[in-house]
């Protein structure tokens, strides 16, 4: 993420030098505050591998460690295959966007930022479930399930708006003010992200099976987990951005949704993602793995 981290401070200074341009759509201030919470998450994020690597982060209280490993997830989950498929729809000789209204990036810039995206995910990948295996190994025996009246109705809001964002990937131009705006690349961020709005949903409402294999059980929660977090952390970005173009109407800055429509559905992922992680991390613990902890502390008090 160090490259990340170096060209998003360029940006702030440079924007506040008046050596680089201000990103479409946005004032001096605004667009300074945006880079600048980008860089505070990014070093968010190099805390968090540290912390992921090195003794000391088992020292570290578990709340806020996991809740900012599970937004780093949901993000990078949905932006590896958007980056991917976006390097390949670019066309080669027009620079590419990296995702926060940059103001004509170059082709080299768009490709650090990939690459610091990419081995973010890669690193991600190797070293939250070791760490999480290490921490709290009980974690990984338990069942998820969606039978609590906030996790169905965490599973009916994400998968209904994880349908609508399938339909407008699909071509679908219902709900839309400016269908033209829609471009192949916004499209596909949105099959993406309602890709994995259903899976998280199927995820939560279906619990593992109860059986010796330990692929049933530990794969709901996996997929709970990604899923939930790209709503909670996608959206969590999307919202107050359009509620920005909702109030500031700024003249260069067309979003294709309508923006009452696209506040609603940021809203309902958030609190869907949000309530779906309350429910993988209260799930009940599988009845062999509360028999034996039942026996453990009998044989204790009669010792």
């Amino acid at each position: 993420m160090a490259p990340y981290v170096v060209i998003k401070v360029s940006w702030v200074v440079g924007s506040l030098l008046g050596l680089a341009p201000v990103g479409a759509g946005f004032g001096l201030a605004e667009w300074v505050v945006l880079n600048t919470v980008t860089v505070a998450m990014a070093v968010i994020g190099i805390t968090l591998v540290l912390a992921l690597a090195r003794p000391w982060g088992m020292r570290l209280p578990g709340v806020p460690l996991v809740f900012c490993a599970w937004v780093g997830a949901g993000f990078l989950v949905s932006m590896l295959p958007y980056a991917v498929a976006d390097s390949l729809l670019s066309e080669p000789d027009t620079p590419r966007s990296g995702g926060d209204g940059d103001p004509g990036m170059p082709g080299w810039e768009a490709a650090l930022i990939q690459f610091g995206f990419i081995g973010m995910g890669l690193g991600l990948t190797l070293a939250l479930p070791a760490y999480l295996r290490r921490r709290w190994p009980e974690a990984f025996t338990r069942r998820t399930g969606g039978s609590s009246p906030l996790g169905r109705a965490a599973v009916a809001l994400g998968a209904a708006v994880g349908l609508m964002w399938l339909y407008w990937a699909a071509g679908g131009t219902a709900g839309l003010a400016h269908p033209y705006e829609g471009r192949a690349t916004w499209r596909l961020l949105c099959g993406i992200c309602g890709a994995w709005a259903l899976i998280a949903a199927l995820a939560v409402a279906r619990p593992g099976r109860e059986g010796p294999g330990r692929l049933s059980r530990r794969l709901p929660s996996f997929l709970g987990w990604l899923g939930s977090g790209s709503l909670f952390a996608w959206s969590g970005w999307k919202l107050p951005f359009t509620l920005y173009v909702a109030i500031a109407s700024p003249p260069d800055v067309v979003l294709p949704e309508r923006l009452g429509l696209a506040i609603a559905l940021h809203l309902c992922a958030v609190l869907a993602g949000g309530a779906m992680m309350w429910t993988l991390t209260r799930a009940p613990a599988l009845p062999s793995q509360r028999s034996s902890r039942t026996g453990s502390s009998t044989a204790t008090h009669s010792t």
